[in-house]
């Protein structure tokens, strides 16, 4: 039910499949976007942005749901070219801006920071730029080949009023600036909403009800939930509000998902057919330790955001909660390749799929009752945008 009314409310406000001067209006009126916010937002919604055309960012971030994969009912994302599919599911990116620049933290002795799943880009406005290029994803040849359409689009002055006459005559630089619209329509308040009802009670204007309450404080004890050691919720010592990510990376002994696409792909795609393991940002550095790792999400908006986890294995809220509590209470299901449902039948969950490095500080031996699982899971819808306050 929520994500329902979340998706009306934000398809009243955000659904935009062209960018026409009506909803561009409406888009300023409501966000207040600058010329280069906006410039961005239209880049975001053009859907001849891809090769073959029909895909756009917001396909695979589609603002009805919180700027994540409409397609609940598939494991991982698709992309323009439907012969190719991925191997992850695309994560929301509201609030993806304040992810910091990826670095090593020595103090911590932690990476940090960046974007994507694996931090493969180190900053949003590199990040930007990656999709257009993916054969997976946008499957466009060169970044020269999205500037020639972009000059061609009903925006091209706009692209020029923002970045000055002939800012698209050097195919070069231009596809740089695409990237800069990009990331600052991203950094825009469209997506840093800070809009839930859990804001709100921070500031007085909502009260939790009992369940919801019994949640949060479940959510913060170190001997119960641990939530908040990975996904902080108090503000900042500037009274900035809570982002309920640290950024940093985690290897949560997600199992491997029966149902991902990837695992049928032709050998020049995946060679290794259903012995492909995602090592995530392990693999992207070639370190052993950070092998299954992958970046903390934000939980704002986890509520309309499923499937979750880098492959889509849990189809729902509550079985993650569930896989917390008790991934390694319960006995190793016989079959790696066992469905979420029917492991909770079996009362096992399947190895994970990538089995270093696991987090056995913080998860796998909550042993929360039906009632604590239930109380998070309510103190977690009351994180998702578009609260209004009575």
């Amino acid at each position: 039910m929520q994500k329902a009314v979340f998706k009306a409310l934000m398809a009243a406000v955000l659904g935009l499949t062209l960018a026409t001067p009506s909803h561009a209006q409406r888009f300023l009126r409501n966000f207040g976007l600058t010329a280069k916010e906006d410039l961005g937002r239209r880049i975001f919604f053009d859907t001849s942005l891809s090769s073959p055309p029909g895909q756009a960012c917001s396909s695979c971030h589609d603002p009805a749901f919180a700027f994540s994969d409409p397609n609940a009912a598939s494991p991982t994302s698709k992309g323009a070219n439907p012969e190719i599919r991925g191997s992850r599911n695309a994560p929301s990116i509201m609030y993806a801006s304040f992810s910091p620049r990826f670095h090593f933290d020595r103090d911590e002795g932690l990476f940090i920071g960046g974007q994507f799943l694996d931090g493969r880009s180190p900053t949003v406005n590199d990040q930007a730029k990656q999709p257009f290029l993916n054969p997976i994803e946008m499957g466009n040849a060169s970044g020269d080949e999205v500037v020639e359409k972009i000059r061609q689009a009903d925006y091209a002055h706009l692209f020029e009023r923002v970045f000055g006459a002939g800012a698209l005559a050097n195919p070069k630089s231009a596809y740089n600036k695409v990237g800069d619209a990009l990331a600052a329509f991203e950094r825009s308040p469209a997506l840093r909403r800070f809009t839930s009802k859990y804001d709100y009670a921070l500031k007085g204007r909502a009260r939790l009800t009992a369940q919801e309450t019994r949640g949060r404080k479940l959510y913060e004890a170190a001997d119960k939930g641990n939530c908040a050691a990975c996904h902080p919720n108090r503000p900042g010592a500037d009274s900035s509000p809570p982002l309920f990510t640290d950024f940093t990376y985690d290897n949560l002994g997600v199992p491997s998902n029966p149902d991902n696409p990837f695992y049928s792909q032709p050998g020049a795609v995946n060679p290794l057919g259903k012995q492909f393991v995602d090592k995530g940002l392990g693999g992207r550095l070639d370190v052993f330790a950070e092998n299954g790792k992958f970046k903390v999400p934000t939980l704002r908006n986890i509520a309309v955001t499923g499937p979750y986890m880098h492959n889509g294995y849990f189809t729902n809220l509550r079985s993650v909660v569930e896989f917390y509590s008790n991934r390694d209470v319960k006995p190793v299901c016989p079959n790696r390749f066992t469905r979420t449902g029917e492991a909770q039948k079996l009362n096992c969950w399947p190895e994970p799929e990538v089995k270093e490095n696991l987090n056995r500080d913080e998860l796998g031996a909550l042993n929360l009752s039906n009632q604590e699982i239930d109380d998070l899971v309510a103190f977690l819808k009351t994180l998702t945008d578009g609260y209004k306050p009575k």
